[in-house]
């Protein structure tokens, strides 16, 4: 078979007539071949004329049996699907050639070296728009911890003074839970049973100590303490926040306890609902059945989900106990644990929909020193995630005096469970109350 004819083999007409050695699939206009300016005659075989490359006069084929054309274009002009191509070399595959495809991965550059580049291409795309996210995040978040922390409430509460205790390590917190009713409307007065009463009282004082290392401490301070007060002789613990608000009230705890507080934080009924209800409630478990009308409450024993409301009730109720007081600053010691364990969980920090109602809860009616910021809050929450230990000051005796009942601590008990804690130590185990 003659050269041309292997060599074109593959684009022969589709009608199963061969085209002549050399010659294009399909017919090339006249215009072309006129201005291919070249003779035929290279076929290698000569017909009976003895011309090279042509038929005879009678159109019959050379020696090889095949019928040629009478005139043939240079492979430099054959047509490739249908379009003239330049150059001599071989057609080559659309998309590249086989070298190209297989140093870009094996394979043809239309298969494999297309394919080892596109997905690069989407590795990267993938790459900046996690990347733009994180920046994103990362920006919403800053803005965000500035911004809320601007909106927490400042509350002079710390002063030097004459005999103030040195500083101690750890860091030692009065957490003042008040009844204040602001903020709150008669409505919502009416549903949480808080009553009418005007003005402040605290309800509830605790001192909580978080050491360099290991458990931190809650120790309830009975309201009802009888302590000496700066400029008012000896009273109940709560009656120098009705005398000289937090600034009296931090002296007389830092006086009476040897130990200097680093922070305090105070918060009113309203905000003490809106913080429950930003957590979307708490699990608290009620070791017997509490009906108590004064605190709109009706519960049944066992652990149950509470709302803001329903817990405001629990933690208020003075139904239970022979000494109703002091059951009472146990409960308010579980239920500030299991929401401050709750609020710095993962599943609540993590999740937009309850971090960010949280943080805006808490700056709009918790009420800071003003050193306090909200990494200091943070950190009161992870804190507490270590199970801390809940106790009560060590008490002595139950005297009335002046006509009001109140409660005096046993001073040896007291004086070395403060003590500890001044050091950053454990606490003995006999100073601890259930």
């Amino acid at each position: 078979m003659a050269e041309d004819d292997e060599a074109t083999r593959a684009i022969r007409r589709p009608d199963g007539v061969r085209s002549a050695a050399g010659q294009p699939a399909h017919p090339v206009p006249d215009a072309v071949r006129a201005g291919s300016g070249h003779e035929s005659g290279r076929s290698g075989d000569s017909g009976p004329s003895g011309q090279s490359g042509q038929s005879g006069p009678s159109g019959q084929s050379g020696p090889s049996g095949q019928e040629k054309w009478s005139t043939t274009l240079p492979r430099i002009r054959s047509k490739v699907y249908g379009k003239p191509r330049s150059g001599q070399g071989p057609v080559k595959p659309i998309g590249g050639t086989r070298d190209s495809g297989h140093e870009a991965g094996g394979g043809f550059a239309g298969g494999g070296g297309g394919g080892a580049r596109r997905p690069r291409r989407v590795g990267r795309l993938v790459f900046r728009i996690i990347a733009g996210l994180l920046v994103v995040l990362i920006v919403a978040a800053v803005v965000g911890y500035f911004w809320i922390g601007s909106k927490l409430r400042g509350v002079e509460s710390l002063t030097d003074y004459n005999g103030r205790p040195a500083a101690t390590p750890g860091e030692d917190w009065l957490l003042v839970g008040s009844d204040s009713r602001a903020g709150l409307t008669a409505a919502q007065r009416k549903k949480l049973a808080t009553g009418k009463a005007v003005g402040k009282r605290t309800d509830t004082m605790m001192l909580l100590h978080i050491p360099s290392s290991g458990r931190p401490t809650l120790v309830s301070l009975p309201r009802d303490s009888y302590v000496p007060i700066e400029g008012h002789g000896s009273d109940k613990l709560n009656a120098a926040y009705a005398f000289g608000g937090p600034v009296l009230l931090t002296k007389t705890v830092e006086r009476v306890t040897g130990i200097r507080i680093d922070h305090y934080m105070e918060i009113g009924f309203g905000g003490f609902v809106g913080i429950v209800d930003a957590i979307g409630g708490v699990n608290i478990c009620v070791k017997q059945d509490i009906k108590d009308h004064k605190a709109g409450i009706n519960l049944k024993k066992g652990c149950q989900d509470m709302d803001g409301g329903t817990a405001l009730g629990y933690v208020r109720t003075r139904a239970t106990g022979a000494i109703p007081d002091f059951d009472r600053t146990q409960r308010q010691r579980q239920f500030f644990s299991a929401v401050v364990q709750k609020a710095a969980s993962p599943g609540t920090l993590l999740n937009p929909f309850t971090s960010v109602p949280l943080a805006l809860s808490a700056a709009d009616s918790v009420a800071v020193d003003p050193g306090t910021g909200l990494f200091n809050l943070l950190s009161v929450g992870l804190a507490m995630k270590d199970s801390p230990i809940t106790t009560a000051v060590p008490i002595g005796s139950l005297p009335t005096i002046n006509g009001a009942a109140v409660v005096k601590w046993d001073t040896q008990k007291a004086l070395r469970l403060f003590q500890a804690l001044a050091q950053d130590k454990p606490i003995p185990k006999d100073t601890i109350t259930k």
